[in-house]
């Protein structure tokens, strides 16, 4: 298995690598303390199996860190291993394509778990209260219908969030507004909602602070 650890303290990133060592001895581990340095390693380093991280980094806003990665490595699952341990908070990593979720205050065997479904190509889900796990079902469908964004189509979502116009998108990502206009079509019909103001309020889940508001 080949791994990167994302996060920007760098006694946690030591602690995690000796857990990862213990339960995985043969593993190749990366390490990375931004979301640019681990787009880096990721270009260079195209055989990484699995993303671990940390979605409270110096820099970035809310779930922005993770989309960016889901965007430019999109079948490279992510780990989310965060001190955010809020269902609310583990329900949007989900919904918002995380491939598993485990508390930063979770022992070896639990990291190893999650691993381990991941390889196997299922979603780790750590345990929640009945109410909770009641609350991550219903959102499973909303799951399936953001995970079926591709990845121009998740870029011109995040460029929504923040508020751009359909030119300015166009002109960021280099593309016609024809192809922008088509982009966000396809979005509302993929996230089955009806208007712009639908997509932007889809795309306002991605900032922590408006998680489940």
């Amino acid at each position: 298995m080949h791994i990167i650890l994302v996060d920007d303290h760098p006694l946690f990133r030591e602690a995690l690598r000796s857990t990862i060592r213990l339960g995985l001895p043969h593993a190749r581990i990366e390490e990375a303390e931004s979301i640019e340095a681990a787009k880096t390693v990721l270009a260079e380093r195209p055989g990484i199996d699995v993303i671990v991280l940390d979605l409270s980094m110096k820099g970035v806003s809310g779930f922005d860190g993770m989309m960016s990665l889901r965007i430019r490595f999109p079948r490279i699952p992510i780990l989310v291993c965060s001190g955010l341990e809020e269902g609310r908070i583990v329900r949007e990593a989900l919904r918002l394509g995380a491939a598993g979720f485990v508390p930063k205050s979770a022992t070896r065997a639990t990291y190893m778990e999650a691993l381990d479904s991941i390889m196997r190509g299922s979603i780790y889900v750590p345990d929640l209260p009945d109410t909770l796990e009641a609350e991550a079902s219903e959102t499973a469908d909303a799951s399936a219908r953001i995970a079926a964004l591709t990845p121009a189509q998740m870029n011109v979502l995040s460029m929504i969030k923040r508020g751009k116009l359909n030119k300015q998108i166009a002109f960021e990502l280099g593309i016609g507004d024809s192809m922008v206009k088509a982009h966000v079509s396809e979005i509302m019909r993929k996230l089955g909602v009806r208007n712009r103001t639908q997509v932007a309020l889809c795309a306002s889940a991605l900032d922590f602070d408006r998680v489940g508001m």
